[in-house]
């Protein structure tokens, strides 16, 4: 088994990580961090537990410690990141200096140069930039990232449509609440309402699809010359990121080759890869969120209404967003650095 902790282990998305993680086939939690206040308390006690399902009885009593090197047991192999920005990129550099493989679901340095941005289906060879990031920075540990929650959903549909000649992206999102975190909308804010806008997010959008969709040529990776356009909304849904895409095209495909296209858009052998990895609906009302979220049990895209546009073709996508969108997403980077060797 390959042992494992979890960074930011008692908030939303590190709350999805112990669900995950819990009866992993071969990932076993070894240690588990929080905030100075929540040091030295138990799991149970440190935690809010708000997933849908039981607080796992084999983390319920361990103790949770600080976010430090230090606190970490010398034998883990594998370090999930949910901690918010603004804290990971303080220390998930300690944690790579000290030797630690870090798969991160938070947002800082998805765009470096040295850093790799995965989504496995998509791009699973961008992670041979460990090596330039290794010599240039003087690690023996790595930080991968994964994309926005957003990004996850629309870009594996994106990948799908690369060889039309993907020219321009359009997009809009309806988010769902839990995307913000426990206590990032209020009811007041949200209920009989939609906010038409989601401050990073739309650039967040623009900028990680261009670098997932592009080519590591040996040093760094040559971003995709596509343009994408994000206009982000949060609507009153609690989990699932429904968006509207508009992919304007060099060639000029049918319907059914676009959903030809979806259909065999390839996955990966790895325990928590989806298969397929886009679940295609022909009904034009379909993907919804209440409906769709937890197929390929939340790890799959869900995409429909495809119809034709003037310059390319217009449809819907969905995934869920604590699931494939964070928490999963990084799960699934763990096993791709497990199965390939950079552990």
């Amino acid at each position: 088994m390959t042992r494992v902790a979890v960074l930011g282990a008692t908030g939303a998305v590190g709350q999805r990580f112990i669900q995950l993680l819990s009866d992993h086939p071969t990932f076993e939690i070894a240690a588990l961090t929080a905030s100075a206040e929540s040091a030295g308390s138990s799991y149970r006690e440190a935690a809010k537990w708000r997933v849908d399902t039981p607080i796992p009885d084999a983390v319920a009593d361990v103790e949770v410690v600080e976010t430090t090197p230090e606190a970490v047991p010398d034998d883990v192999d594998l370090i999930f990141s949910s901690l918010p920005s603004s804290v990971a990129e303080r220390v998930e550099s300690d944690f790579c200096e000290a030797g630690y493989v870090v798969s991160s679901n938070s947002s800082n340095e998805r765009n470096a140069d040295d850093v790799p941005l995965v989504i496995p289906e998509v791009n699973p060879e961008h992670l041979d930039l460990i090596e330039v990031q290794r010599d240039e920075r003087g690690w023996d540990g790595a930080l991968v990232k994964n994309p926005n929650c957003s990004t996850i959903t629309m870009v594996p549909t994106l990948a799908a449509l690369t060889d039309f000649g993907l020219e321009r992206v359009h997009v809009s999102t309806l988010q769902a609440v839990s995307g913000a975190g426990y206590s990032g909308v209020t009811s007041m804010e949200i209920l009989d309402n939609v906010i038409p806008y989601i401050g990073g997010e739309e650039e967040k959008m623009e900028t990680e699809s261009r670098k997932l969709l592009g080519e590591f040529d040996g040093s760094q990776v040559q971003w995709h010359d596509v343009e994408v356009s994000a206009s982000c909304n949060r609507v009153a849904t609690l989990d699932g990121h429904l968006e509207n895409v508009w992919a304007e095209l060099g060639d000029d495909p049918t319907v059914a080759e676009i959903y030809e296209a979806f259909d065999e858009a390839a996955t990966q052998d790895l325990p928590s890869a989806p298969d397929p990895l886009i679940e295609s609906f022909d009904e034009p009302d379909r993907p919804q969120p209440r409906l769709d979220r937890f197929l390929g049990n939340g790890m799959a895209v869900a995409a429909g209404g495809v119809q034709e546009t003037p310059a390319g073709v217009q449809y819907n996508t969905l995934a869920h967003n604590t699931l494939r969108g964070a928490a999963g997403a990084s799960v699934l980077n763990g096993e791709l650095l497990e199965r390939d060797g950079w552990l």
